[in-house]
């Protein structure tokens, strides 16, 4: 059954330390909202499909599987940006592609194996998104050694994977730091406000993971940066889709005197956004421009720290169609590959003192030029 899905690109109002990424899509760093329209259809395997608006006589430039993060599409964050990318190569390239949409980890490698196995079409590469399907991939990579993969967020050791990840700490610092510097002070903006002599920020996160302690342990040291005086309360709700899990965890933040709640938990930090406007004060997205992507939440939303998982899924989607496809490589992306970075909020950006912004932006060039060494895990 045929069914049209309306897909907002990123936008970013008010940039720090992310302008684009060269090399990457070009609709993920734009001022303005755009949308995308794509016609798919569901079929009996659980998977949707697409079909690529434009194609060459010969067929599509390449046939893409799309394996997302638990979660699913409409998560407003990670999965959806990760779908931006292959919208986009389809709109430059030609190509066609399908998504499959696990609810559990326990099937990530029947998807992955139902792509592989795949004759109609032939899948030139797989996209894995999320670390949850490093070890699927481990096993699904030896099992179909000429079949091409992607990850997103781990490392598979593997000829014929593609490993892409960020340095999510880099990128969080900026959070943390702007955090600290509000908090430590009255500030006041759209249903938010902080209470001047707070000594507390939050962090919720999805599932306690090496790779969600990278933003913790970022966000730490950027709050640390600010101030002696302010500690960080963090919870870990177990999910990256449990918006009222998180919810909970942000509103006994907020009770408990904090100010500003930064999330790393997909569609749970929904609920972070739902508490901040409860207690009217302030929150930090993550992944995407969350002002935007959430705009309801936009009055509370100051910012957020923006992960272009768009970025490796274009890439590894040119790289195949140029024949450099880079298998058995690992790739970071960080603050100087334009990988990660710093938004403010739609509608409070404007409302950052000059001040603090400006120290962000030190900041962010003191890392990319060594200056500042940001932790990779919690000590």
């Amino acid at each position: 059954m045929d069914r049209r899905t309306f897909v907002k690109a990123t936008g970013v109002a008010g940039i720090a330390g992310l302008a684009g990424c060269s090399g990457g899509p070009s609709g993920g760093s734009d001022d303005t909202e755009t949308a995308a329209e794509t016609e798919s259809g569901e079929s009996g395997d659980g998977m949707e499909g697409t079909t690529a608006a434009e194609t060459t006589e010969s067929g599509p430039a390449a046939n893409i599987g799309m394996v997302y993060a638990t979660g699913g599409l409409g998560d407003g964050s990670f999965n959806d940006q990760a779908q931006s990318g292959v919208i986009q190569s389809e709109e430059d390239f030609g190509i066609a592609y399908n998504e499959a949409q696990p609810d559990e980890v326990s099937q990530f490698s029947n998807f992955q194996q139902q792509f592989a196995q795949s004759t109609d079409p032939n899948y030139d590469l797989i996209c894995c998104i999320g670390f949850l399907q490093a070890d699927s991939l481990t096993e699904n990579a030896g099992s179909f050694p000429d079949q091409d993969f992607m990850i997103v967020d781990s490392v598979v050791d593997a000829d014929n994977v593609a490993s892409y990840t960020f340095k999510e700490h880099e990128g969080s610092y900026l959070a943390g730091l702007m955090a600290s510097l509000l908090t430590t002070r009255d500030f006041s903006a759209g249903a938010g406000s902080t209470a001047g002599d707070s000594t507390n920020v939050g962090f919720v996160g999805g599932v306690e993971s090496d790779l969600i302690q990278r933003f913790q342990a970022g966000f730490e040291a950027g709050v640390a940066a600010g101030s002696d005086d302010v500690d960080v309360i963090a919870n870990y709700t177990g999910s990256f889709n449990d918006p009222a899990a998180g919810r909970e965890a942000a509103a006994a933040m907020y009770n408990s005197g904090a100010d500003i709640v930064f999330h790393a938990s997909g569609n749970t930090g929904t609920g972070v956004f739902q508490a901040a406007q409860e207690t009217g004060r302030f929150a930090i997205g993550v992944d995407r421009a969350q002002s935007i992507t959430r705009d309801s939440y936009a009055d509370v939303i100051l910012g957020s720290m923006i992960k272009r998982v768009d970025t490796p899924v274009y890439n590894a989607i040119e790289a195949k169609i140029d024949g450099e496809f880079p298998g058995g490589e690992a790739l970071s992306l960080g603050l100087a590959e334009e990988g990660v970075g710093l938004v403010y909020g739609d509608s409070l950006g404007s409302e950052v003192p000059d001040d603090v912004a400006d120290e962000v932006s030190t900041a962010r060039e003191d890392i990319i030029n060594g200056d500042i060494s940001v932790p990779m895990s919690l000590e």
